[in-house]
């Protein structure tokens, strides 16, 4: 289970990450955008029926936008830490907030897993799992400047 909620946050973390990355290339998509291709995506890897879809991706979407604020906290503190003046007592606030943060969304996602638990089996929960690191790599790969 641990091991679980460590994939689990780690995949989290990197969405954050990823849509920032989105946001700064040249191949602009918004949030709608960003989330219609990874639904699509996601529904065809894992082989979601279009009910399982419609149930989980609501519950999916308010998972990220809830780790989003909590990624969102994580940047804002780690941008105070850039200041030259930072004290030590400063930086150790820094780092007790980022991992507070990093904690409250391992606790987020233990929450999500028993609701998508309800919806889906846990082996289709795994294969979101894994899907959605595939579209997550697939889009950094497609985000690279083509060589010539």
């Amino acid at each position: 289970m641990k091991k679980l909620i460590i994939l689990l946050n780690m995949v989290m973390l990197s969405i954050g990450t990823q849509l920032q990355a989105a946001d700064n290339s040249q191949q602009r998509m918004n949030k709608e955008e960003f989330r219609a291709k990874q639904q699509a995506f996601i529904t065809e890897k894992a082989k979601l029926t279009r009910e399982e879809a419609n149930k989980f991706f609501p519950i999916y979407f308010e998972l990220q936008d809830k780790k989003k604020i909590l990624n969102d906290e994580a940047w804002q503190l780690m941008r105070k830490g850039r200041e030259e003046k930072t004290t030590e007592a400063q930086y150790e606030e820094i780092l007790e907030g980022v991992y507070k943060s990093r904690l409250s969304s391992a606790q987020l996602e233990q929450t999500y897993l028993e609701k998508f638990k309800k919806i889906l089996s846990c082996k289709k929960i795994f294969l979101v799992q894994r899907a959605e690191m595939r579209f997550h790599r697939e889009l950094l790969r497609d985000m690279k400047p083509k060589k010539k």
